[in-house]
């Protein structure tokens, strides 16, 4: 850290604790501490000899920035704040144990696949603020089939349940009942929320991708961190897919 320092909320972020957003929320809700007082504002300077505090325990910026890929099995969930969940889905990373990661977006626990981890609060809010527009990629069976007309609806118009509108940018066809759901903006359970408008339920629905960064062959259960190719990639501006709707 310089002479001058960093701002709290860039310190936040950096400790992996939460977003350059998230901790304006933090500070505003007197969560934070500095040297035994109540942070005020985002932009005050933290130097090295100062002392932050996040509800009584001690902040640090973490010496290495970590970014992994988890496979993530059905059954965990991919939130910290349920005390009570029996399997969750960042104590399949040997990293957590000594560093705090947090998950860029969630799979609810009845879904599989790419889940990215890390400390860095600014890739956390690269991967799940709206405004970057980050595609996320689904593999999902159906207890049936989509009509033609089901698939121009959800990817033109859109459906609307419980005050959302949910639609997908493109879904292919992979064979029957089977299909790749590519999403913008991923909202909870959406999905799930499409195939019940139209009478059918999701079998299976496992993530593959999240932006050009694809699970691969990584075995379900298993994490690895991403190379910097990959980082780069998720770092650059988003670029909507080319694919469209279609049935084959």
């Amino acid at each position: 850290m310089d002479k001058e320092g960093i701002s709290l909320t860039k310190y936040l972020s950096t400790s992996g604790i939460c977003s350059r957003r998230g901790a304006e929320k933090l500070i505003s809700s007197g969560q934070i501490t500095i040297n035994g007082r109540m942070a005020e504002r985002g932009c005050e300077r933290i130097l090295d000899a100062d002392r932050v505090e996040f509800n009584g325990k001690l902040v640090s910026p973490p010496e290495a920035k970590l970014y992994i890929m988890l496979n993530k099995p059905r059954g965990y969930v991919c939130t910290l704040e349920d005390r009570h969940a029996a399997k969750k889905a960042v104590d399949l990373i040997p990293q957590a144990k000594h560093t705090r990661l947090v998950s860029a977006g969630r799979l609810d626990k009845d879904s599989e696949g790419l889940i990215l981890f890390s400390n860095d609060g600014d890739f956390i809010a690269r991967l799940t603020h709206p405004r970057y527009e980050v595609e996320k990629t689904y593999r999902v069976s159906l207890s049936g089939e989509l009509t033609p007309e089901a698939i121009q609806r959800l990817t033109k118009t859109g459906i609307t349940d419980g005050g959302d509108l949910l639609r997908a940018r493109a879904i292919r066809v992979i064979g029957p009942g089977r299909y790749d759901f590519i999403l913008g903006e991923g909202k909870n359970r959406e999905i799930r929320r499409m195939a019940a408008f139209f009478h059918l339920e999701v079998k299976r629905l496992a993530r593959t991708a999240v932006g050009a960064v694809r699970i691969g062959a990584l075995p379900c259960g298993q994490c690895r961190e991403l190379t910097p190719p990959e980082i780069k990639a998720l770092f650059q501006p988003a670029s909507r897919s080319k694919c469209h709707a279609r049935v084959s």
